[in-house]
């Protein structure tokens, strides 16, 4: 990488960190600006709106229009910063120490500067194969962009057959991750006064229920890892509650209450038996006492968003060539989730290597270093030999 590349992206990274892209907000502003500079190297550029208007995919195409091609893929949406614990504004980039800072620096517009810092060398070949650029919306909160994107490509008469989602990876090839199954479970009770709470339906108690339930099959879980997940750590399908809301005052029965869990499959039937024991424990158990009580009870999940996995498959072709650009001799697995999953399920073959780590993601003083960078664009690079070979 010359140091002309690798100033082009820092000066990209600088504007893309400067749109405050919380998955909350807007990211039209910084599609935008990402379409100016692929139509100035040439590319063909769809940009296609969520139902509010207020987000966006952009999907671009430099070379021939035809199936076959390489998708470098990325999300534009970044989690929120709270300033306050950071040395310096978030969404300013700061240099230092060979270290570039901001929020979404690594996660993951550090990738994308340097895809975009590139496209110019992309546009000077003679491409035998089309080479896509897939910025995606709401990555952060569902992978609601890319599942978008993907039933639009599903729907052309275009199918890549490569991708490659430059999440945090430190460059590291990863071909299969757990899927990240998402939702909000409400229980709906009745008030009443504390003192008498045999007379109403405490919907934090139900709530506590359901969650005692959940950590049974937690733990169950843990006895069904097998050789299929032995490379994941840990080596089986976990469960956990990230937020409870409920109820006004101690002394007054809850009448309401959210629970928002996740899960991280390792495979589908793990996901399938927990929704089940799940939705038989609340129709069989929990509601009969509910409405024993208050016939209007009720409890009522929300799929906030299920992305499947990424899996492991004895044939990957971007595995391949990612691996040989790398020079990694191995190639892992991870718990933390992408859009590639929902690629791979078009039928593409996938793998998630980018710069910067994943430990760095979602905290305060998120960085990329430029070491990172230059060896995303020594990969970058190397795709060129790749898109002049006919598919």
């Amino acid at each position: 990488m010359t140091s002309e590349h690798l100033s082009r992206t820092v000066e990209i990274l600088d504007r893309l960190i400067a749109f405050p892209s919380v998955s909350a907000d807007s990211n039209l502003a910084l599609i935008e600006y990402a379409a100016g500079l692929l139509e100035d190297s040439g590319a063909h550029v769809k940009i296609s709106q969520d139902e509010t208007g207020r987000k966006a995919n952009l999907f671009a195409t430099l070379g021939p229009r035809c199936s076959g091609g390489l998708v470098l893929s990325g999300h534009t949406d970044v989690v929120p910063a709270g300033e306050t614990q950071w040395q310096s504004d978030p969404f300013t980039l700061r240099a230092a120490q060979e270290r570039l800072y901001g929020r979404g620096t690594c996660d993951m517009k550090g990738f994308i500067a340097a895809v975009l810092a590139r496209m110019p060398d992309y546009a000077a070949l003679d491409l035998k194969r089309p080479l896509h650029v897939a910025l995606t919306y709401d990555e952060e909160v569902g992978c609601f962009g890319a599942r978008h994107l993907v039933e639009e490509l599903r729907q052309s008469d275009i199918r890549p057959a490569i991708a490659i989602i430059g999440e945090p990876t430190e460059m590291r090839v990863i071909e299969g991750h757990k899927g990240c199954y998402e939702y909000t479970t409400s229980f709906h009770g009745t008030d009443g006064h504390g003192s008498e709470p045999d007379k109403g339906v405490n919907a934090i108690h139900v709530a506590a229920a359901f969650i005692g339930r959940m950590m049974d099959l937690a733990h169950d879980l843990q006895r069904r890892a097998g050789p299929d997940s032995v490379r994941f750590n840990p080596p089986w399908t976990t469960l956990q509650v990230g937020k409870i809301e409920g109820g006004s005052a101690r002394n007054v029965i809850a009448r309401n209450c959210a629970v928002e869990w996740e899960m991280r499959p390792v495979r589908e039937d793990d996901a399938r038996l927990v929704k089940s024991a799940l939705e038989t424990y609340c129709r069989d158990v929990l509601l009969p006492r509910m409405r024993a009580v208050y016939p209007q009870a009720d409890i009522v999940t929300e799929v906030i968003g299920e992305v499947t996995g990424l899996a492991v498959t004895s044939e990957n072709e971007a595995r391949d060539i990612v691996a040989a650009l790398t020079g990694e001799n191995l190639c892992d697995v991870v718990a933390f989730g992408t859009e590639a999953g929902l690629f791979q399920a078009l039928g593409m073959s996938v793998v998630v290597c980018g710069p910067g780590s994943i430990a760095q993601a979602h905290q305060p003083d998120e960085f990329v270093s430029l070491e990172q960078l230059e060896k995303c664009h020594a990969m970058l690079s190397g795709l060129e030999r790749t898109l002049v070979r006919p598919a």
